[in-house]
């Protein structure tokens, strides 16, 4: 879907995934390799971090962050059909796990589980169907709860921030930093950003629309580091102190 259409699709349903990945069993990646963002990884993540891995797919992110280093990998998606082939897929790679769960209620997780949640189209899959400003504001709910304090969630989105962050900002418990990657994978010397450098921008994005200027070849990234101290701040209103 292009950004001011007004299509609407079944993304957010288990059955057309299931009815996808059923047609169409290989492997695809949404966005960008692990290659092209490993070194933003690099700088928020440690090894021994417990990721989560949202609307996984049969992306090969978890598998290649396995053999980078990372040692404790929990991928979820919201198709059965395709959690089922990762899982047999993957079956000698204990420390690669697969486990049917739509994101808007990950319940079966304690709150506070997990050092980062990377999200690659799924949020912008959500975006594009029914109820959507309710089912994002789920998932994000959602991944604020299973994040640790200090938790990084990093969203990969074609969404520029007149876009996306009014609805990262909403939430006020984390930070955020902005990304940005070049679409088509491009060598270091021929890159057009430093995909390390955070874009600076003001509270209505305005700014960084300015530096990036129109319709920019680039996936953004937000960095959304959680702050438990943000939520306390936004809880004491004058009046409710006992």
């Amino acid at each position: 879907m292009t950004q001011g259409s007004t299509t609407l699709h079944a993304y957010g349903d288990a059955s057309y995934w299931d009815r996808r990945y059923g047609q169409d069993p290989g492997p695809f990646e949404w966005y960008q390799k692990y290659r092209s963002l490993s070194p933003l990884f690099d700088l928020y993540l440690r090894r021994h971090h417990r990721l989560l891995l949202v609307g996984c797919g049969n992306s090969a992110l978890g598998e290649d962050m396995l053999n980078d280093g990372y040692q404790d990998i929990v991928n979820i998606d919201i198709s059965s059909v395709v959690i089922e082939a990762m899982q047999k897929k993957y079956q000698d790679k204990p420390a690669l796990k697969y486990i049917r769960m739509d994101v808007k209620d990950m319940s079966d997780f304690e709150s506070g589980s997990f050092d980062a949640v990377i999200d690659k189209g799924t949020l912008d899959s959500l975006m594009c169907g029914h109820d959507a400003q309710e089912n994002a504001t789920k998932m994000l709910e959602e991944v604020g709860r299973v994040l640790k304090d200090k938790g990084v969630y990093f969203l990969i989105t074609y969404g520029d921030p007149n876009y996306r962050l009014y609805l990262l900002k909403q939430l006020r418990f984390w930070t955020i930093n902005m990304h940005v990657v070049d679409r088509l994978e491009k060598a270091a010397d021929k890159r057009t950003w430093d995909l390390t450098t955070p874009i600076p921008w003001a509270e209505d994005g305005s700014l960084a629309t300015a530096v990036l200027g129109s319709n920019p070849e680039i996936h953004y990234i937000y960095v959304c580091i959680k702050d438990e101290s943000l939520s306390q701040q936004g809880n004491a209103e004058p009046g409710n102190s006992n």
